[in-house]
């Protein structure tokens, strides 16, 4: 996939098989896990089976979950995500924009810059005109990047 897109600090671009390893480190962590899905951390052969689904979504649709890196280092950080939320059918049609960085990389506004540059890509590149952010209640630094993003409740 050629996308590749640039913030003042990150590159995006879509996700390949070889981020399986530095996002399964990122999955695994209970606090970064926290308000995810269930709440628990995620396996590596978990990790592996969503990036293999986020690679075939890409070929699908042209968009899906981006691999954030750092510009200057290429350090894997998280991830910046476009996807249906079929977890939650009540609000679909919706495409989500959700985002997930490494602990070691919070409180660098890594989440913001990204996720900024997702909905850029999907309202530019790709013609949507309506995101939602499915975010738990109790997960305020989810909250407040959302707010910074514009979004409202």
């Amino acid at each position: 996939m050629s996308v590749r897109l640039r913030t003042e600090r990150l590159v995006l671009r879509p996700f390949t098989e070889a981020d399986a390893e530095p996002c399964a480190e990122i999955n695994a962590d209970p606090e970064v896990m926290r308000y995810i899905g269930d709440g628990r951390p995620r396996t590596a052969a978990q990790t592996r089976e969503g990036v293999a689904k986020a690679v075939r979504r890409w070929e699908e649709h042209g968009w899906g979950t981006l691999a954030v890196t750092v510009a200057s280092t290429g350090e894997f950080v998280g991830l910046a995500a476009l996807a249906v939320p079929e977890f939650l059918p009540e609000i679909l049609p919706a495409v989500e924009v959700g985002w997930r960085i490494g602990r070691r990389h919070w409180g660098r506004g890594y989440a913001p810059e990204a996720a900024r540059e997702a909905i850029r890509f999907a309202f530019e590149d790709h013609g949507m005109d309506r995101l939602v952010s499915c975010i738990h209640r109790d997960n305020a630094a989810s909250v407040r990047v959302a707010e910074k993003l514009g979004m409202t409740l």
